[in-house]
């Protein structure tokens, strides 16, 4: 099991009491088919990873399409003590539970949905009669730029990832697809918001675990290692990192996910 299996556990729970309100047509999204490859993670023991033929959404899960989602199952709607599935800054972006809000500052209906937790994403995704991308699926489809399947051998790809993590963050964030469309036509997977995975903490629960702070002494000896030279390792680095202090209650403004599904 790569996912905390308490997480699981609760997530199935949330799974089950969503199932009875299933979406309609305006909340559904165009998918691409990604062939299933092999990539090498930038933790581990160097060894190619295999990753089946899957689906993924070509575009974030915007607020519009969220807002469909707590309309439609109002046990996700904004509360004014939201639960730990929640997290307290569940939604804090949009004018009212069920308004997202007009005005230069407001959140743009067409933009990525952010502060949601890993339960919310995970319940929209089940609505939607689809689920999170693993990690191993999101890294293997992001290797892509838009003439190639895998940039990995590319420095101005990375050093274009990494440009993006060095820019503040927009207030309000842009529409979705306003950003780069890589060859499977799937858009904004670098340079828009960090995305919600299945798996987000299954570095701590495979091989060395957490508590035995193996994983911390790799993490802290790769940044350490990796240069502004080494965009490509850099860049993994910082994903990497950013995934391991992430909680699944978590719900912050640079965060946001898509859903994915297995081959047709």
């Amino acid at each position: 099991m790569r996912c905390g299996s308490a997480l699981l556990a609760v997530a199935a729970l949330v799974g089950c009491a969503v199932q009875a309100s299933p979406p309609g047509e305006g909340a559904k999204t165009a998918m691409a088919a990604i062939e299933g490859g092999r990539y090498v993670p930038l933790y581990g023991d160097g060894e190619p990873v295999e990753v089946a033929s899957f689906r993924i959404d070509r575009g974030l899960v915007t607020n519009a399409q969220f807002f469909d989602f707590v309309r439609a199952v109002p046990r996700w709607q904004r509360a004014e003590e939201p639960s730990l599935l929640m997290g307290e800054g569940y939604l804090r972006h949009w004018a009212g539970p069920l308004e997202i809000g007009s005005g230069a500052k407001a959140a743009r209906p067409d933009a990525p949905v952010t502060h949601v937790s890993w339960f919310a994403a995970r319940a929209y995704c089940d609505w939607r009669e689809k689920r999170l991308p693993s990690l191993d699926e999101w890294e293997l489809v992001a290797l892509a730029d838009e003439s190639s399947r895998d940039a990995t051998d590319d420095p101005a790809f990375h050093q274009k990832i990494l440009d993006w993590y060095a820019r503040p963050r927009p207030d309000p964030l842009p529409p979705v697809g306003s950003t780069s469309r890589n060859v499977w036509g799937v858009e904004d997977l670098h340079g828009l918001v960090w995305e919600w995975v299945e798996d987000f903490n299954s570095v701590f629960v495979t091989g060395e675990s957490r508590a035995d702070g193996t994983f911390d002494r790799q993490l802290y000896c790769a940044g350490a290692a990796a240069t502004a030279s080494d965009a490509r390792n850099y860049a993994a680095f910082l994903r990497y990192a950013m995934r391991s202090s992430l909680q699944a209650g978590y719900a912050v403004g640079n965060l946001g996910f898509r859903c994915a599904a297995d081959a047709a």
